[in-house]
């Protein structure tokens, strides 16, 4: 049996954990908390760095801390058999290569870094180093949909040779990539894998779990024979190398967590389509009541203004959640337009840092709490709830993780938290959601 590394996952925003369990989400990396990754039963734990909502130069700076930090970590803990993934958008957006280049400068060197964003419960697939997005069964190539035109993260090929070349600015070439398509995976990569050197760039096809298990077990082979690995990826990778199996609580049955059986609360940040369309779903809900907060003018207001806002949204959250029903919060949809990237950064912040104080107002007995958005969801753990580290207990739907709050939290103790991704599920993923922890047994 091939022995098991430590996976170590820096994850950008904290939705990468949307496909494993029972492993520990850490909101700090001093050396002390990575630490209790490293010690940790589980073969897998996750640095929730949130760096897709950073800079670059901000992205550059959090990694290497990480990074050094986690030289130290390995070190005293006297782990040397390790693979590191940095977890990213299964949709190509992020500071690539920035992230993965200072991976490489600090813990490395390594014989290869892979590209695998595959996820296959959010419908992304890779087929001939080509990137899809399957929308209402058709499979998009990814740089004709929303997200490569993303305002911080654009980008303009789905073949990925292609992408790497743009996007590393020419360094490494397109013709200079190794492509482990379908084909090659299936009849097994490892003599491959075994000759890469030089931090090679590689870009991996999946089409289904079974892809991506068989990618991974060569890869645990040639790791075990000394090979050193980096990764570039969406979650579905994640499964593979992880290999948990099933989590201790089904999808279905995740109302047990909920605290004495209370209405819970909904805190709504992601603006893509997506999330819009479940939103605009959930409101229909019944035991739904939405409170919408106008973030138009969140930068030009006083912080007597700011104040006011904010205890108006509690006082409405307080009233629905005496009437026993459940507070959806979120965010104005109208799509506002940004002078240059920092501005947008900027009013990003602001519109967090209302969010967070609305979280830690909330009423101190509710049920749980679903929070919507992946930069909106890291924000939540780290600053709404001040975790240092959280236990993932599984997926309420496919892709949507659930953690729990450590009993001695001094705002919300054993609180099941959701953290769900913008762009996941169907449009009726968010009430799926909301009706499994509410117990309503229709789903």
């Amino acid at each position: 049996m091939t022995p098991q590394p430590k996976i170590i996952v820096l994850d950008d925003d904290p939705t990468g954990s949307q496909t494993v369990h029972s492993c520990l989400l850490l909101t700090r990396w001093d050396v002390e908390t990575l630490q209790l990754g490293l010690r940790d039963d589980s073969p897998i734990f996750f640095i929730l760095t949130n760096t897709r909502a950073l800079t670059p130069e901000e992205a550059a700076a959090v990694t290497k801390e990480v990074c050094q930090n986690l030289k130290i970590a390995l070190q005293t803990e006297g782990i040397q058999d390790f693979l590191v993934v940095s977890r990213s958008d299964s949709t190509l957006r992020g500071h690539y290569p920035v992230e993965t280049d200072v991976i490489a400068q600090e813990v490395g060197p390594f014989d290869a870094h892979f590209l695998v964003p595959a996820f296959f419960e959010g419908g992304r697939i890779t087929r001939d180093s080509i990137h899809y997005l399957i929308i209402e069964g058709i499979p998009t190539p990814v740089h004709e949909t929303e997200f490569a035109r993303d305002s911080v993260f654009s980008y303009h090929h789905s073949y990925l040779p292609d992408y790497v070349e743009e996007k590393t600015k020419g360094r490494i070439k397109a013709d200079s990539v190794e492509r482990f398509v379908l084909e090659d995976i299936r009849q097994g990569s490892l003599a491959r894998l075994q000759i890469l050197t030089n931090n090679q760039c590689g870009v991996v096809d999946g089409e289904t779990q079974a892809d991506l298990d068989k990618f991974a077990a060569d890869v645990l082979i040639a790791a075990a024979q000394g090979k050193h690995f980096l990764f570039r990826s969406a979650a579905s990778l994640l499964t593979s190398l992880a290999n948990l199996g099933s989590q201790p609580v089904a999808p279905a049955e995740m109302a047990r967590y909920v605290r004495q059986g209370k209405a819970g609360a909904v805190i709504v940040g992601s603006h893509v389509k997506k999330t819009t369309q479940q939103l605009e779903c959930l409101l229909k809900a019944p035991g739904i009541v939405g409170v919408e907060v106008d973030v138009a003018h969140l930068l030009d207001e006083s912080d007597v203004q700011r104040a006011e806002l904010l205890s108006s949204i509690l006082e409405k959250v307080q009233a629905i959640h005496l009437a026993n029903q459940t507070p959806v919060v979120y965010t104005s949809r109208k799509e506002l337009v940004f002078e240059n990237v920092e501005t947008r950064l900027k009013f990003g912040v602001a519109v967090s840092a209302l969010l967070m104080d609305i979280v830690r107002g909330l009423p101190a007995d509710i049920g749980f709490l679903i929070s919507k958005g992946g930069i909106t969801s890291n924000d939540v753990l780290s600053t709404g709830l001040v975790l240092r580290a959280a236990r993932l207990l599984g997926q309420i739907i496919a892709g949507c993780s659930v953690v729990r709050t450590p009993d001695d939290h001094p705002l919300f103790p054993n609180l099941p938290v959701v953290l769900f991704p913008g762009n996941v599920g169907d449009a009726d993923a968010l009430v799926t959601t909301y009706q499994r922890l509410a117990d309503i047994k229709s789903v």
